[in-house]
């Protein structure tokens, strides 16, 4: 999922794990996102694939805890947006479980079990690295189509 190419653009967000901040970063991101001229429906994808993400690290990540996210993105010569979202919260102790459609670690609550398949089905590529007690990072990609 690397790109071996330098990064036209990029930025570094941290901010606390608050609900509150999940529209902050999605805004963010569309605003960088949005000097390259998207396409409404590309912009869309990626505001609703990050709001996934940084949604599981506040709901699940610091559940009975409070922490930070980082929040970097780049954009490439090519037009591919990467993403990067990471906690070092309580981690996933089994990430192909987690990614399962319908999956979630807390039934009793009104939690679909999406998370991983929405931001799957918005973007290009997903990768999720974890490690119980260290924190997940997802790495999202997502290639623009050709500027007009």
């Amino acid at each position: 999922m690397a790109n071996k190419a330098k990064p036209t653009n990029e930025m570094k967000l941290v901010f606390p794990a608050l609900s509150a901040n999940e529209s902050f970063a999605r805004a963010s991101v569309s605003s960088f996102v949005g000097l390259m001229d998207p396409k409404m429906d590309e912009l869309i994808d990626i505001k609703t694939a990050v709001s996934e993400a940084v949604t599981n690290c506040i709901v699940h990540a610091y559940r009975n805890s409070s922490g930070n996210i980082e929040l970097t993105a780049k954009i490439y010569p090519d037009r591919t947006v990467y993403i990067k979202i990471k906690d070092r919260g309580c981690g996933i102790e089994d990430i192909g479980q987690a990614m399962e459609p319908l999956y979630t670690t807390h039934p009793e609550e009104e939690r679909s079990g999406l998370g991983f398949s929405v931001m799957e089905s918005f973007c290009d590529d997903v990768k999720v690295t974890s490690k119980p007690g260290s924190g997940t990072t997802v790495t999202l990609r997502k290639k623009l189509g050709i500027k007009l």
